[in-house]
């Protein structure tokens, strides 16, 4: 049975990439909810700038697929407004279970997309501290056979999206997690047999 009561949206406008993933917003969180579409990866200065003034009237949250088209979008935002937030959903969640399609926020489910906007990670504004990459290495996080899968863990954890070990250096740094709360969180996780 189709569950037709809506979720609160966001105060926030969501950056999406066409109509069929407004569409599948629309149908989470109701009418009210607003949203700015890039057009797929041709993303043009004038809808930077409509973006620009969201961001600065109500914020904005950018929201695009898992796959390298969306992660591309994603980094011309943030080039153009730093302080921009950010919703991820993870590939298996946007996959359209179709041999050939590609993965998109259009195929994911109402529960996941609301888990998305509910864990928005704000980007850090002011000068990042960077973990060394030693310690990303003691971590077992860089370097290591088990290396992937506790990115893959940490990255679920503070939704972070897809990060190789080349981005995970920037990405903890751009929202502020430290060498203590990620060593906590990978003990946890293995204490859990999560990781």
């Amino acid at each position: 049975m189709k569950n037709n009561k809506h979720a609160n949206p966001p105060r926030e406008v969501i950056v999406v990439e066409g109509r069929d993933d407004t569409k599948r917003l629309i149908e989470a969180f109701g009418k009210t909810i607003q949203t700015i579409e890039t057009n797929g990866s041709a993303i043009n200065q004038a809808t930077l700038e409509e973006i620009r003034a969201a961001h600065e009237k109500l914020g904005a949250i950018v929201f695009t697929d898992p796959d390298f088209q969306g992660e591309r979008i994603r980094r011309i935002i943030e080039q153009a407004i730093p302080s921009v937030k950010h919703a991820y959903i993870k590939p298996e969640e946007a996959n359209a279970g179709k041999r050939g399609k590609s993965l998109g926020v259009e195929h994911a489910t109402r529960e996941s997309i609301i888990k998305a906007l509910e864990a928005v990670m704000t980007p850090n504004t002011v000068e990042p501290v960077f973990i060394h990459k030693a310690e990303l290495m003691r971590l077992k996080l860089i370097g290591h056979p088990e290396a992937k899968v506790r990115r893959e863990y940490i990255s679920n954890h503070y939704h972070l999206g897809h990060i190789n070990g080349k981005q995970l250096q920037k990405k903890l740094a751009m929202y502020q997690i430290t060498l203590e709360e990620l060593t906590n969180q990978l003990k946890a996780g293995e204490q859990n047999g999560n990781i």
